[in-house]
């Protein structure tokens, strides 16, 4: 089985995708593929960083369990 890329790796990836997709010299049927591929690349990338927003927004207490982090703006 591969190893899993990171999100780093799925990004450059991407961006190479894209550049490609930009120069207008891919023909239909690779287009196709490669806008496939970095679709499935942008959902990974997407759900990625979901998740580490979610693991962002939580503290640990003093109980040493994990809380919503929330911020009280002053009005």
């Amino acid at each position: 089985m591969a190893k899993e890329k990171s999100f780093e790796e799925n990004m450059q990836e991407l961006e190479t995708i894209v550049k490609k997709l930009e120069s207008g010299e891919v023909p239909l049927d690779e287009a196709i593929d490669s806008f496939t591929n970095a679709m499935k690349l942008a959902k990974s990338c997407d759900s990625r960083l979901k998740s580490a927003e979610e693991q962002i927004n939580k503290i640990l207490t003093e109980d040493g369990k994990l809380k919503d982090f929330a911020v009280e703006e002053d009005k």
